[in-house]
């Protein structure tokens, strides 16, 4: 096997493009964030030294350990999930069906990291169950996804046949799906998160979006705060939210990595014909028995009978 096989041209170079486009795309959002939230964030540092002098200068009694002390105590009752505020305390994160939404959150790979087991048994318990989980989830997820993309095909064969226009028709199917998906679990989703976590609706379509789309920073966790009372349903709605939601935007980033390797090779065609046209026009050029051919043929008289 010759060099030109194990390495082809053509792929290695879109290969190098591809990375470049990842890479410069990667640096121009951290530049983006780095404008936006450099600034806010050396605010919020001031802004937090400020209080903590304050703090001290208030409660002369607390001095620098105590007050280490007590942001200790905030930092593992927020781990836990009870609240400081008031003589109460709440059942902490580790109740059934926050288990059940955890559980969901590690075989999905969205890790908000508001919560996690603690114990030796809970943590190797963690690996085990992540390992048969999350390929579990991810076959599942595929069938559903591909059973939300059948009923899309058949609607649009079925409105096809009604018109006998393809394209339209295909086109909007999808479109009409896509709306739906995004009312569905986007709109709807963030109007339930607005009412019961008190959220603006940028914070909330915000966590929709870093849900679904498994990035789970936790900074926004719905069922989570300890100074509420949730309804039962509440978390079982969220799993469901969660695992449709998931499936669904799989499908609709399937969707946009195809229209992407389309247009990768259309592209891609066009560029090879282009030089596949060069190429051969150079080669008549430069073919010398052409050109004699071509003379003689000049040169010869018209056949007559």
């Amino acid at each position: 096997m010759g060099l030109k096989e194990m390495f082809n041209l053509a792929q290695v170079s879109s290969i190098l493009v591809l990375g470049v486009v990842y890479v410069t795309y990667v640096l121009i959002g951290g530049v983006v964030f780095w404008k936006l939230e450099g600034d806010l964030g050396q605010k919020d540092i001031g802004r937090l030294l400020s209080n903590k002098e304050m703090l001290l200068t208030t409660y002369t009694c607390l001095n620098q350990e105590g007050l280490e002390a007590v942001a200790q105590v905030v930092q593992e009752a927020s781990k836990a999930g009870l609240s400081l505020k008031g003589n109460y305390t709440t059942d902490g994160f580790w109740k059934f069906t926050s288990s059940a939404v955890f559980a969901a959150t590690v075989v999905t790979t969205i890790g908000y990291g508001n919560m996690s087991p603690l114990s030796t048994a809970g943590q190797i318990f963690c690996v085990f169950f992540a390992l048969i989980g999350i390929p579990l989830n991810m076959v599942v997820l595929n069938r559903v996804g591909k059973y939300m993309l059948a009923i899309d095909r058949n609607i649009s064969d079925f409105l096809e046949g009604k018109t006998g226009r393809r394209k339209c028709t295909r086109f909007f199917v999808h479109l009409v799906s896509y709306l739906c998906g995004a009312a569905l679990f986007f709109v709807v989703p963030m109007i339930l998160f607005q009412l019961h976590e008190g959220w603006t609706f940028s914070q909330a379509i915000y966590y929709c979006f870093i849900t679904l789309s498994t990035i789970g920073f936790g900074d926004f966790v719905a069922d989570s705060n300890p100074d509420k009372e949730y309804p039962e349903w509440y978390s079982i709605l969220m799993a469901c939210w969660i695992f449709f939601g998931l499936a669904w935007l799989a499908l609709v980033i399937n969707h946009s990595i195809d229209i992407l390797e389309r247009l990768n090779s259309h592209f891609k065609q066009r560029w090879s014909g282009k030089k596949q046209e060069e190429a051969s026009g150079s080669a008549e050029i430069d073919n010398p028995d052409t050109q004699v051919e071509e003379e003689d043929d000049i040169k010869k008289p018209p056949m007559t009978h």
